[in-house]
């Protein structure tokens, strides 16, 4: 149970601002806040004109129970009460509102601070007793005014505060354009110079290519004749040679091919570092290559020395590869094997890994390892691991780069593992294709080297050929003198960009027929006729599907709209 404080009555409209003055002040002694103080006479000034709707005689009751102050609102003669607008607004402006239809009671409660005493209530109903509740609704309405003026007061003070937040908003936001601007300024300037840098690359690269070609004559044709002339004087026909002369000129003809031999390396090592390596896949009996290779390389030592196996899966049968590249891998690997093994086996093996859809090929030996530290080194060019071995064994140190090189153009990998003192496995990695590819030349349009290098392994098979462009402009050079098939945009490219290529491909009669499928960080969309993938996690099986769906998709479109336009 609660403290009464006081009570009143609604006869007539001047009560209702008696009322409204009366719970004001009992809000004020309990001690709310100023603004509490206002919402708790506006819920009674509300409350108080919808009971006079329905009469004369309301009873409102002020109680004091414990933390909350409790007012009640009796209707005359139980008259309906209902969820008014009025009562609505009176809801908003204190923490709990009971409607009671049976008694035609509402309840307001207001939770006030502290416990109150016998002795603070008694106070309070004494201050009460000697404030006189004025019934003027001037009386009121001057109060009311007052509070209006000190409100008002308060707006202008917010909306000052405002007006200087505003000033330092825009003054923020003129010193951001200004570096905005500034930044821009820097970055197309900095486009610029990449353009620039971008076209002296590719001059660069044009004079590389014709350095090589240059060099590939001049080395091989004087190299071809000093070993034709070699041959010739060691041959039956020529005029007899003392031992010491015989020997002397099969050095020189050694010295002539082993200079050959790396000459060679080192331009299949140029054109494979320009990206000349384009693969020309066929469908290859591994069986037979395999057992070529061991009957080319079979050793010719001891019983006791080294002998050479090969394990091919018959699972793999005939699988769709570059045949010279596949060889020139394995005859590399097998051909290191057999050098740095003096005791034991060299044995070549290839399984299906059905998971991974690959052909692993497995080069073991039984030889002298490579100290962990080397293992990653080897694939550098011309590095060779020191040791006795070594010195007694020919080589360039250029087989191993190429071998690599070759394996990522056939879309796979080569990895080494090696224990010193007990022997090192090769694994070759090569994508099992079993037929031939499924679409024709496709375009990676893309400025990530490295994410064109994935996609062109991912493509390795599937696709017959594949073109490689650094931005949009580029691009759109390539459609036009080798139209694809389909066409991989990443969206943020230098010069032009992605989403700015698809609408230049668009507008183009001759390009606009061309699929596109979408690779990129972004994941805008850039419209709804293009599959969209995401770079991270980017899955062979996943990119192959969408390639399908981008064809399929312009195919159905060819057919349906009698023009091979994709609106």
């Amino acid at each position: 149970m609660g403290e009464v404080l006081t009570r009143a009555e609604i006869r007539r409209d001047q009560d209702v601002f008696a009322v409204r003055q009366l719970g004001r002040w009992i809000a004020e002694l309990v001690g709310l806040e100023s603004q509490d103080q206002i919402r708790v006479a506006t819920a009674l000034s509300e409350i108080g004109r919808e009971a006079l709707t329905r009469g004369a005689g309301s009873v409102v009751v002020f109680d004091l129970r414990e933390d909350r102050l409790v007012i009640t609102v009796d209707y005359p003669h139980g008259a309906d009460v209902r969820q008014t607008e009025g009562v609505k607004l009176a809801g908003r402006m204190v923490d709990e509102i009971a409607l009671s239809a049976e008694d035609g009671r509402v309840t307001l409660v207001k939770r006030v601070p502290g416990h109150h005493s016998r002795r603070t209530l008694d106070g309070i109903r004494e201050e009460l007793a000697r404030r006189s509740p004025s019934t003027a609704a001037l009386d009121v309405l001057r109060e009311q005014n007052r509070e209006l003026a000190a409100t008002l007061e308060e707006v202008l003070r917010l909306n000052a505060e405002l007006t200087e937040t505003n000033q330092g908003v825009v003054a923020l936001y003129n010193q951001l354009s200004a570096e905005l601007e500034e930044t821009n300024r820097g970055v197309v300037a900095l486009y610029a110079e990449l353009d620039e840098k971008s076209s002296q690359l590719r001059q660069a690269a044009e004079a590389r290519q014709r350095f090589w070609a240059s060099v590939s004559h001049e080395l091989r044709l004087p190299l071809n004749s000093i070993i034709g002339l070699v041959r010739l004087l060691l041959g039956s026909g020529g005029d007899p040679l003392s031992e010491e002369q015989e020997h002397q000129i099969t050095l020189v003809g050694t010295s002539a091919e082993t200079l050959l031999a790396l000459v060679g390396e080192l331009l299949d090592l140029a054109k494979a570092e320009s990206g000349r390596l384009d693969p020309h896949p066929s469908m290859v009996d591994v069986v037979a290559l395999a057992e070529e290779l061991r009957m080319t390389l079979q050793p010719t030592g001891p019983a006791d020395g080294v002998t050479l196996s090969v394990d091919v899966s018959g699972e793999i049968g005939e699988m769709f590869v570059d045949e010279g590249m596949l060889t020139t891998i394995l005859r590399n690997l097998l051909s290191n094997a057999l050098k740095f093994t003096e005791y034991g086996e060299v044995r070549l093996a290839a399984v299906v890994d059905s998971a991974m859809a690959e052909v692993v090929f497995t080069v073991t030996d039984t030889g002298v390892g490579i100290l962990p530290e080397h293992l990653e080194r080897v694939f550098e060019e011309f590095y060779q691991v020191p040791g006795a071995l070594q010195l007694r064994a020919k080589g360039t140190g250029l087989g191993l780069p190429y071998a690599r090189r070759l394996a990522e153009a056939l879309g796979g990998t080569l990895e080494l593992a090696s224990t010193p003192g007990e022997g090192t496995t090769a694994t070759l990695r090569v994508p099992h294709r079993t037929a031939g590819p499924e679409v024709g030349r496709v375009l990676v349009a893309d400025d990530d080297a490295g994410f064109r290098a994935v996609a062109r392994r991912m493509l390795f098979g599937f696709a017959a050929a594949v073109d490689e462009a650094a931005d949009g402009v580029e691009a759109l050079e390539l459609m036009r003198e080798r139209p694809p098939e389909v066409v991989l945009i990443d969206l943020l490219m230098p010069r032009l960009d992605g989403t700015a290529l698809l609408h230049r491909m668009a507008e183009d009669d001759a390009l606009r027929g061309i699929p596109a499928v979408v690779v990129s960080v972004v994941s805008e969309q850039p419209g709804p006729l293009h599959p969209v993938l995401p770079k991270h996690g980017l899955r062979r099986d996943r990119l192959l599907e969408a390639i399908r769906e981008a064809v399929r998709d312009s195919a159905g479109n060819v057919k349906g709209d009698g023009h091979g336009t994709r609106d």
